[in-house]
């Protein structure tokens, strides 16, 4: 009886630690739950929750789509998808690499080339750092791991700052920016739809953005290894999913913003709502990971190891997945 009941246990527990599930549709076929997050007011999987073609698109592979909570930066959404409540993610090299070092339980399967305009060192407009070496004995928020404390660690290295001469103030982006509006920190790397927001409403501006940083932060988007390993046509129908919509929000941000509601606190309205649809018509295009790809990876992750921000070197080859040929 003790060894059926711990064969039971173990079979519930690997049950449980699947990223994803399957049960049997009305004709026999294998459906497959994905689990996403919830994409808020805004963007590609948003306007494709409100008009059902995403659930469509998976459909044509035997999947559905539970919608799961919002989970801001890539930190948590890894987090998430360590624990099995979530299969796909959306975030930076650079927090996917520190991710990786810490549980690597996820595949990246697409990118999009580093947003250079779109992050980068933000300081207040009129404050008293003008320039990179001003950072000197001043305090930068930045989120551990990943972008944030890339970024801040590049504007260091190119003018011969020692990292210790800055204080990095480790937070989360909410939390960043409610200090960085308040004056508790001197300044903020930052990158996404947190930089709109901080132009917009605290009078922000680029100390240097990630072109003057000469930034390998790509984009990347994830799914579980689970999900990866098992459904690849379902890793496919999403790929191409989020590459189609990554080219019809350039063409029409506006229909990407405000997708549930113009009004109430998911809104964004005047200037943060200017700033956000320039951001989506510049947004790069999602594409498939691919071998030319893997020099800059590279790049980021002996930049990691070097600074101290991971123990080691992680070879983010191990961990990508080519939707296209895999789901062929």
């Amino acid at each position: 009886m003790r060894h059926l009941t711990a064969a039971l246990l173990l079979l519930t527990a690997l049950a449980m630690s699947t990223a994803c599930s399957a049960a049997r549709g009305a004709e026999g076929a294998e459906v497959v739950t994905v689990r996403l997050p919830d994409p808020g007011n805004a963007g590609v999987l948003a306007l494709g929750k409100k008009d059902g073609s995403l659930a469509k698109a998976l459909e044509k592979v035997n999947a559905e789509i539970e919608w799961t909570g919002q989970f801001g930066a890539f930190a948590p959404t890894a987090q998430a998808i360590n624990s099995g409540q979530l299969d796909y993610g959306v975030g930076s090299i650079t927090s996917g690499i520190g991710a990786l070092a810490a549980k690597p339980s996820f595949k990246i399967f697409a990118v999009a080339e580093p947003d250079l305009a779109g992050e980068g060192i933000l300081v207040k407009e009129g404050g008293p750092v003008r320039e990179i070496a001003d950072l000197a004995g001043r305090k930068v928020a930045v989120n551990k791991g990943g972008t944030g404390e890339y970024l801040l660690l590049k504007a260091l290295d190119q003018h011969d700052i020692a990292p210790g001469e800055v204080e990095r103030v480790y937070l989360p982006p909410a939390d960043a920016a409610t200090a960085f509006n308040a004056g508790q920190v001197d300044a903020w790397a930052s990158w996404g739809a947190f930089v709109p927001a901080a132009q917009a409403n605290s009078g922000a501006r680029f100390l240097a953005d990630g072109a003057a940083l000469q930034s390998d932060n790509y984009q990347i988007h994830v799914v579980s290894t689970a999900l990866a390993q098992r459904h690849p046509r379902v890793v496919h129908a999403l790929y191409d999913y989020l590459h189609t919509g990554s080219v019809a929000i350039r063409a029409n941000p506006a229909s990407y913003v405000n997708v549930f509601t113009g009004a109430g606190p998911t809104a964004v309205t005047g200037r943060l709502k200017e700033l956000t649809e320039v951001s989506y018509a510049q947004d790069p295009v999602i594409k498939a990971v691919a071998d030319a790809d893997l020099p800059r990876f590279a790049a980021v992750a002996d930049f990691f190891a070097r600074r101290k921000v991971t123990t080691s070197v992680v070879p983010v080859k191990e961990h990508l997945i080519d939707p296209v040929k895999a789901g062929s």
